[in-house]
């Protein structure tokens, strides 16, 4: 009898030590990569007033448009939009190459194009295999805090 309450003893210490769920499974998608912008938000907030904010759904020109986050922390961004001149077509509205810096644990991100001064500033608010959420923030007015929330899909690697 004693064998066998020996037996079980062990094996129920077995069972609580051999599992340990405290692995940490997070996973760190990389900012690294392609993105095709799908919408963005505007939001402004007065001081003192009541925040507005307009969600902008991209048309299919716009989707075409893609961000590139390179390694070594350089970048090139590329708008597109409809064509003023050739109706169903597509036209670049901007392409500027950019260097930036993404701090992982603040989720900062300053973003500096080329030939313009004043860097872009804002946060990562969503990154995972698919999806990028990235909020760029103009507090240049005092009395208007004012943001755009850039929602990309990640494009994957051919």
């Amino acid at each position: 009898m004693k064998k066998l309450a020996l037996l079980f003893a062990g094996l129920s210490l077995f069972v609580a030590t051999g599992c340990n769920n405290d692995d940490d499974t997070t996973i760190e998608y990389p900012l690294v990569g392609t993105w095709q912008p799908v919408k963005e938000v505007v939001t402004s907030v007065p001081v003192g007033g009541t925040p507005v904010s307009d969600e902008i759904t991209y048309t299919d020109c716009q989707k075409e448009g893609r961000w590139v986050f390179n390694a070594g922390n350089t970048g090139k961004r590329t708008d597109k939009g409809d064509s003023p001149t050739t109706p169903g077509t597509c036209d670049v509205t901007f392409d500027r190459n950019f260097t930036y810096t993404y701090d992982k644990d603040s989720k900062a991100v300053q973003i500096k194009y080329q030939g313009i001064v004043e860097p872009d500033k804002g946060k990562v608010t969503t990154l995972n295999e698919t999806t990028l959420n990235l909020t760029i923030e103009d507090t240049t007015d005092p009395t208007e805090y004012n943001s755009v929330t850039y929602t990309f899909k990640r494009i994957p690697q051919q």
